[in-house]
């Protein structure tokens, strides 16, 4: 499974001011969103979970290799199995869910189980967030911008508020194709709302792109 960039701008951008102590990475994939903020953080405990054999093989080859090894744990489970004995709450959770739910289903059932959301439905996540999530802490997702509405009125359901968003453009003359989302328990936070733009042509990236992930990539074009 490639790093895609989904996973680098949320791993980038999830906000992490209110300190977290524990972070819980739901669908890990290659655990790039755990490393990123593993990088960014000095957080103790970091758990991931990722149900796909071989991605959590991957993922554990990578968090053993990591300069962070000793804070970054990958549980080889379900979201569903993790929620059924959960030890204790986290400060923050983050996911970038499967969520092709609309599109074409692939020859290749392994890759299918990844990347389509009946994986990993929406409100299953939710759930489990408000349940696992401590008072104080934040919850953030990268979804398609088609699904941020939806996803809004279930996460309301669940008393998850949300505390930033932002919107994800290819280009400036592109229509938003992703929703960056952060949640807290609190309704009364106030929401910050902006928008991102990737690149100013193919491979010339923004500077506010660059600005928000030139720590993460090696060859970032600055």
């Amino acid at each position: 499974m490639k790093i895609g960039t989904d996973g680098v701008l949320l791993g980038a951008w999830t906000p992490i001011e209110n300190n977290p102590l524990r972070i819980l990475d739901v669908g890990t994939g290659t655990g790039i969103i755990a490393l990123i903020l593993a990088q960014r953080s000095s957080v103790s405990q970091i758990d991931a979970l990722e149900i796909d054999e071989n991605a959590y093989e991957q993922a554990t080859d990578n968090f053993e290799n990591s300069p962070w090894n000793d804070r970054l744990f990958c549980f080889h489970a379900g979201l569903e199995e993790f929620v059924e004995e959960p030890e204790d709450d986290y400060d923050l959770i983050v996911s970038n869910p499967p969520f092709y739910s609309d599109d074409y289903r692939s020859s290749n059932d392994q890759r299918d189980l990844a990347r389509f959301q009946d994986a990993m439905p929406f409100e299953d996540l939710i759930e489990a967030a408000a349940l696992l999530l401590s008072e104080n802490g934040i919850f953030a997702v990268i979804i398609p911008f088609k699904e941020e509405e939806n996803f809004l009125a279930l996460a309301k359901e669940h008393e998850l508020f949300p505390l930033k968003i932002t919107r994800v453009k290819g280009s400036y003359t592109s229509p938003i194709v992703r929703s960056l989302l952060a949640f807290k328990r609190d309704e009364l936070a106030v929401l910050s709302a902006n928008e991102l733009v990737i690149e100013i042509s193919r491979h010339e990236y923004t500077p506010e792109y660059i600005e928000l992930t030139k720590e993460f990539y090696l060859k970032m074009k600055i």
